[in-house]
């Protein structure tokens, strides 16, 4: 809730300081990027200063990000003082955004208000394609970085795909020696281990996503055998399709390979996929149906799909590690656990969420939220106008508590370092604060504006954030020459 009182504050550019007696370095961390961005030394004007710091206070020192890990924030601005109380150091840095977005920087004043803010939705996501085309570590972390500033806390790294297999595993070093583009189109352990750190220290969990059955062409060319032989019915003009899910090995490749993942990635999910599953390709593999008729399965590929993703569930499930998938999986009744996240991504997305939650699972969504997809317009009203609660009229207090929020998902078919960042920000903005605000805010004349002070905002910060109306202008337009901060 917000109070907004009569009055307002002027801050002192040169000496106005972040104050706190917690003694976390990640508190301090935080304070100096926020400095920065309230770009306080660009002023130098006299002013009638009535406030010389922020107040902050962090309830728990326990600094463990999960998703169940509390964002909640307390802000309180007078004339003469202000506050800043959370309940740990990521409630602080959602806090901070608020206090940098209030802050007038030609002016440096703001306005008296009590703010009690905490997000509604605990599953705020943004998913990135970096299979198609390749996207470098310093532009991820600008995503990261854009994220954090609309207070979203998820990122779902689809990381390989058919075209090419840019992580490297220490298990198996020659799937992004053979899978990737090339040497110089891959993220080394180092790299991931900087971008999960990164991404921490903005209060974002990163979530891999090694998609199976499907979408694994990549993963063919150093593993002999692990896909499905189909001359004239493989994907993207190969001759190889899904993985083979007769073939024995496979289980101990995946056995292996996700046992590196869920210990590389501390997250508490692993995304499986299951989602596009190419049917035809197996029906066209002589060994496969013979081992199908030998398994009472004769024609049944929806049998042969589950038989797979149980063995891969299994073996997740020995990891103790709690997996995402896409809505196929749960469409073709895989045994799945409790603890189990359907991805729904599909135009039908409200009877995957009304049959899930009746089934007792939790939902996330993306259907409406691909915003890889250029339209002509204004398309983030639609975007904000998207509740993942609104699937049934009727559904019960206990499956809406079952609706986690969403993902908005930026697929690598037409972006890569020179466009992807301009292409998420700030159109991701506006899923972002519905999975944030209150179920009441919904205005888009009300949201508007404010969009598009955040777009400046962020070019302010050095963004090349595009525009979201259709006229209108920036005091302080981007140019390439500026610096990222």
């Amino acid at each position: 809730g917000i109070n907004a009182e009569y009055g307002q504050a002027v801050i002192e550019p040169l000496t106005f300081a972040f104050v706190t007696k917690s003694r976390s370095a990640l508190v301090r961390e935080v304070f100096d990027r926020y400095h920065k961005y309230l770009r306080l030394h660009d002023f130098h004007q006299s002013l009638n200063v009535t406030l010389g710091k922020l107040e902050v206070v962090v309830k728990d020192p326990n600094e463990e990000l999960l998703l169940e890990t509390s964002e909640n924030y307390t802000l309180s601005v007078t004339s003469e003082s202000a506050t800043l109380q959370a309940d740990t150091v990521f409630g602080v840095i959602r806090g901070l955004e608020t206090f940098s977005q209030l802050l007038n920087t030609y002016n440096y004043t703001l306005p008296s208000v009590h703010i009690e803010d905490y997000p509604r939705y605990k599953f705020r996501g943004f998913m990135l394609d970096t299979s198609r085309h390749y996207v470098s570590v310093s532009v991820l972390k600008l995503i990261i970085k854009a994220a954090s500033w609309s207070k979203m806390n998820i990122f779902h790294w689809h990381i390989v795909d058919d075209p090419s297999f840019p992580y490297c595993s220490y298990t198996y070093p020659e799937l992004c020696e053979k899978g990737a583009y090339s040497p110089d189109h891959v993220y080394s352990q180092t790299d991931v281990l900087d971008i999960i750190v990164f991404a921490y220290k903005h209060g974002v969990i990163v979530i891999p996503e090694m998609d199976t059955p499907g979408h694994t062409l990549s993963w063919g060319k150093a593993l002999p055998g692990f896909l499905t032989y189909c001359p004239g019915h493989g994907n993207i003009g190969a001759p190889y399709g899904p993985v083979d899910p007769t073939n024995e090995e496979v289980y101990s490749v995946l056995r292996n390979l996700f046992a590196e993942v869920t210990n590389v990635f501390p997250a508490q999910f692993v995304h499986l996929g299951g989602d596009e599953v190419h049917y035809p390709c197996w029906k066209k593999n002589e060994n496969i149906t013979q081992w199908m008729a030998a398994h009472n399965m004769t024609g049944d590929y929806d049998a042969l799909e589950n038989y797979y993703e149980q063995r891969l569930l299994d073996i997740v499930n020995s990891l103790h590690k709690n997996y995402i998938v896409w809505e196929e999986v749960f469409y073709h009744h895989v045994k799945i656990t409790p603890q189990t996240i359907v991805h729904a991504w599909k135009p039908n997305w409200k009877r995957i969420f009304q049959q899930a939650t009746t089934a007792g699972y939790r939902c996330i969504l993306s259907a409406g939220w691909y915003i890889s997809r250029i339209y002509y317009g204004e398309d983030w009203q639609k975007f904000y106008q998207l509740d993942p609660r609104s699937f049934n009229d009727t559904a019960t207090p206990d499956q809406l508590a079952l609706v986690m929020g969403g993902t908005v998902c930026m697929w690598g078919e037409h972006i890569d370092n020179s466009n992807v960042v301009s292409r998420f920000w700030p159109r991701a903005s506006a899923p972002a604060e519905r999975l944030w605000s209150p179920e009441y805010i919904t205005d888009v004349e009300f949201m508007e504006p404010r969009l598009e002070a955040h777009r400046c905002r962020m070019v302010m910060r050095g963004y090349p954030a595009e525009p979201m109306t259709l006229r209108g202008h920036c005091q302080h337009e981007y140019t390439w020459r500026r610096k990222h901060e």
